[in-house]
């Protein structure tokens, strides 16, 4: 691996980990990154989801302490098996859509009007969300994620499954979606950190798994530095998020979401990205 292939790595590493868990949508991101840079081809995009592996280590290490009482607890302790049925239940809907339609999104999709669509219609939706929020302050009913009944998982993991349209992202419909169905901000938001962890590490393995025709033991030094990469930027980001959380709101991620999209038009009308898988 040579020092321009090392450098690629470390800049979608960063952009896989700095946008992972916001709501913007990685998966924008890292195609218009990886066009600019002309970091693209079959091994790039299984890089892309590969990658995310860090980024999700990331938020095992921020909450390792709940993540070990939970499993510490999973025989005997209610609470703790009640925290592990509502992420097994809100990872559900999103697995079994992605694995029955991932070959029809790839291929009706990913393209620059439907991509564009879904960040500007999401903005448009957690703008609504946020004023509902300021007009209805005591609309959550739900504080804490111990405090989230089965049905309140199964909500939420239906809200993840839109993120399977490219450009929703993943983050975003969960938090929105929590805080839609009662959950205040600050459960929603743990809560889809919580569900990352399942989805993100399925999608890594299902991709590689499908992939490894394609790889090689070669590319493992490549992976390896931007999953050290996305580690790092997302441990930054997570730790950024809960703090933002406290005092602000999602609205200014509404506004980028709309201002991006209009990038992704643009650069497809003047061909400077292939917005296509």
């Amino acid at each position: 691996m040579d020092i321009i292939l090392a450098l690629k790595a470390i800049i979608m590493g960063l952009v896989e980990g700095f946008t992972e868990f916001l709501p913007i949508s990685s998966t924008g991101h890292l195609i218009l990154a990886g066009s600019l840079i002309n970091f693209t081809g079959e091994t790039a995009k299984v890089f892309d989801i590969a990658i995310q592996a860090g980024a999700i280590l990331a938020v095992i290490w921020e909450f390792r302490v709940r993540i070990g009482a939970a499993l510490a607890g999973l025989a005997s302790d209610r609470r703790q098996q009640k925290f592990a049925l509502n992420i097994v239940v809100a990872f559900l809907p999103a697995a079994v859509l992605g694995v029955l339609f991932s070959k029809w999104i790839k291929a009706k999709l990913f393209a620059p009007v439907p991509v564009a669509a879904a960040f500007i219609i999401g903005a448009l939706v957690i703008l609504w969300a946020e004023r509902r929020h300021r007009v209805l302050p005591g609309s959550h009913r739900v504080e804490n994620v111990d405090d989230m009944s089965v049905l309140d998982a199964l909500k939420i993991g239906c809200a993840q499954a839109f993120a399977l349209i490219p450009g929703t992202s993943r983050s975003g419909a969960t938090i929105i979606g929590g805080m839609l169905f009662g959950l205040s901000r600050k459960a929603a938001t743990e809560f889809s950190f919580f569900l990352a962890i399942p989805t993100l590490l399925g999608a890594t393995v299902y991709s590689v798994y499908k992939e490894r025709a394609a790889l090689s033991a070669a590319d493992v030094p490549l992976f390896a530095v931007g999953g050290i990469a996305a580690f790092v930027s997302a441990f930054l980001c997570v730790r950024w998020l809960l703090r933002y959380i406290s005092s602000h709101d999602f609205t200014a991620f509404a506004w980028y979401r709309i201002v991006f999209g209009i990038v992704i038009l643009t650069t497809a009308h003047f061909g400077w990205v292939i917005w296509a898988e």
